[in-house]
């Protein structure tokens, strides 16, 4: 490709809405361009990036047995209202009506569709397993798109699904695609962990996320380092401190005036933090015979603690929570500041499995400026659920080891999911067995998204200059710079080093531009294509073209006649560093 006939330009100046270096960059250097929030178009040099991601993607679900379909963006509710999520997702689930007044639906994942594809076509045992996947289009209205292709609203991804007989099934197409997942992302450059995450609105019976560790990310990662213990903050697990058992004592009422805080309650009582009940008031949005009602909940954690409200949400199967507001705390019985569930009747309890084994808690007495003494579970109040509610933090002891764990920031790249029966036995996917029973499909799911991916690839690999593509998926690999002013022999020598390149299957983008030369050396290092060759007067009076990889700042004079084999050995070198990266990776289940 010429740069004088490419659709795109290079920008001298960082667009002023930019947050990350890979949205700033993915901009200048004329890879996308934004059409609304969490909408972007991508221009030639973006597409062909994408389009790269999307081989390796394919060469690895193929290599695992996967079978490429092609699933519509548009589904109608029917089959969203068969699974139950037409009532369980909130808003990024776009809805609308078709001209012949059918509830329709915008696809943000296809579960749905492949249980009905499912149910159309797998009769027998002797059809599975089976492994389908399709790279298309999704769409989830995100209340927050930010930092460029990172959080979308519309997006392509890669999403598989694996059909079995069994969890044993089930087990083994999970574990390839594990292994698959960090092919997949070494393929591309880009280090990664796997994590233990909330299934979340996917639902089933595990999940794992695939994370590359940055300070821009939005997801919480707790990590030990001691055992590899590695979680998302959703619902990551720690060893809670144990106190010391006791005789229970009576309640009794005391005043404690302006100790609205767990650290001014310690203080002004002299009891430690382990000894208090924190009460935090929500409401939770719960589907009750297909309609969404708001349920006033209490949530209970000791004072040492804080409550993880995904567990939460998990725990009472809330599609959303909010913060109580006053008066429907005040209207409950309790009173913001000094609240407790002692007394209060109608409201969701659930309590962290730490409550019932800390005797004589100080908690709120629902009466303002004064707290409750020697409160216990199971005496003097109850809860709905007890469940793990406690958001683990730095510092907090491995729930493995025992080591000290450790936050970073991540983002999600990849996720995989054990879905079990949860879709097949709701839209009736069943097969017969070899003894003629009736059996539901076990299903899991594995998604990845290419944009995210491509712009974690620009986040990893970039300097003060410009992107540092990796070879396996820099949109060309050589970046054929002629700087040759008016000189007409110049020009036609760099023409014919281009299709001499061309000719031997190289993927090279030429400038062929009339710009200053300080230009065009800039460009190629913003586009950051893995190889620069440089075709200029001083070049070919020192013995040739002047060849460069992006990065090193390593400079090589190669004889024009030897060029051609000298990019296949570098851009082959080049491969090989990567190729030595996908190694097996052991399992964490």
């Amino acid at each position: 490709m010429r740069i004088s006939k490419l659709f795109s330009q290079t920008l001298r100046e960082d667009p002023s809405d930019t947050e990350v270096a890979s949205h700033k960059l993915l901009i200048r250097a004329g890879f996308t361009r934004q059409l609304a929030a969490g909408i972007f178009s991508l221009l030639p040099l973006g597409a062909r990036c994408l389009s790269k991601i999307g081989l390796i993607l394919r060469e690895e679900m193929n290599a695992m047995g996967g079978q490429e379909i092609r699933m519509p963006v548009v589904h109608p509710a029917e089959i969203w209202k068969e699974t139950g999520r037409w009532n369980q997702i909130d808003a990024e689930l776009s809805r609308f009506k078709d001209r012949a007044d059918r509830d329709m639906v915008l696809a943000m994942t296809h579960e749905e569709v492949v249980a009905d594809l499912v149910r159309k076509e797998i009769r027998s045992y002797r059809q599975l397993p089976r492994l389908v996947y399709q790279i298309h289009t999704k769409w989830r209205d995100d209340p927050r798109p930010r930092a460029g292709l990172i959080r979308l609203r519309e997006f392509t991804m890669k999403d598989s699904y694996s059909l079995d007989a069994d969890g044993d099934g089930l087990e083994a197409q999970y574990r390839a695609h594990y292994q698959a997942y960090f092919n997949i992302f070494h393929r591309c450059g880009l280090p990664v962990m796997a994590v233990k995450s909330d299934v979340g609105m996917m639902g089933g019976q595990l999940a794992h996320e695939f994370m590359y560790l940055s300070p821009m990310g939005e997801d919480s990662l707790v990590l030990c380092d001691q055992c590899g213990y590695a979680a998302n903050r959703q619902l990551a697990q720690f060893t809670k401190r144990r106190v010391q058992a006791e005789a229970l004592k009576a309640m009794g009422k005391v005043a404690t005036p302006d100790t609205k805080t767990i650290e001014d309650l310690t203080r002004y009582l002299g009891v430690p933090d382990t000894k208090t009940a924190k009460s935090l008031f929500l409401m939770a949005t719960v589907s009750e015979r297909d309609r969404d009602v708001d349920v006033f909940t209490v949530a209970v954690v000791r004072g040492d603690m804080d409550v993880n409200e995904a567990k939460l949400a998990n725990a009472v199967k809330a599609k959303a929570l909010r913060p109580a507001r006053e008066e429907e705390i005040l209207s409950a019985g309790a009173v913001p500041g000094y609240g407790s569930p002692v007394g209060l009747q109608g409201a969701m309890v659930v309590v962290d499995d730490a409550i019932p084994d800390t005797p004589n808690m100080v908690a709120g007495a629902n009466e303002p400026g004064y707290h409750l003494i020697n409160v216990n579970y199971g005496r003097d109040f109850e809860a709905s659920l007890v469940c793990d509610l406690a958001e683990a933090k730095a510092g907090d002891a491995c729930p493995k080891c025992g080591h000290a764990l450790r936050m970073s920031r991540g983002v999600e790249v990849g996720n995989i999911f054990k879905l079990g029966t949860r879709y097949s036995e709701a839209m009736g996917c069943t097969f017969l067995e070899k003894d003629g029973q009736a059996k539901p499909v076990v299903m899991g799911s594995y998604g990845i998204g290419l944009e995210r991916l491509m712009a974690c690839i620009a986040e990893e690999h970039h300097d003060d200059d410009g992107l540092i593509w990796p070879i396996t998926v820099a949109p060309y690999h050589v970046h054929l710079v002629g700087l040759f002013g008016n000189n007409e022999e110049l020009r036609n020598t760099a023409v014919q080093l281009y299709e001499d390149l061309q000719s031997q299957g190289l993927e090279v983008l030429f400038d062929d531009r009339g710009e200053s030369a300080g230009v065009k050396l800039k460009d190629a290092d913003l586009i950051g294509l893995p190889l620069r060759l440089t075709v200029s007067e001083r070049s070919l009076e020192q013995g040739g073209v002047e060849m460069k990889r992006r990065d090193s700042q390593d400079r090589l004079i190669v004889a024009l006649e030897e060029v051609p084999a000298q990019v296949r050995a570098a851009t082959q070198a080049l491969e090989q560093e990567i190729t030595r990266s996908v190694v097996a990776i052991p399992y964490r289940g």
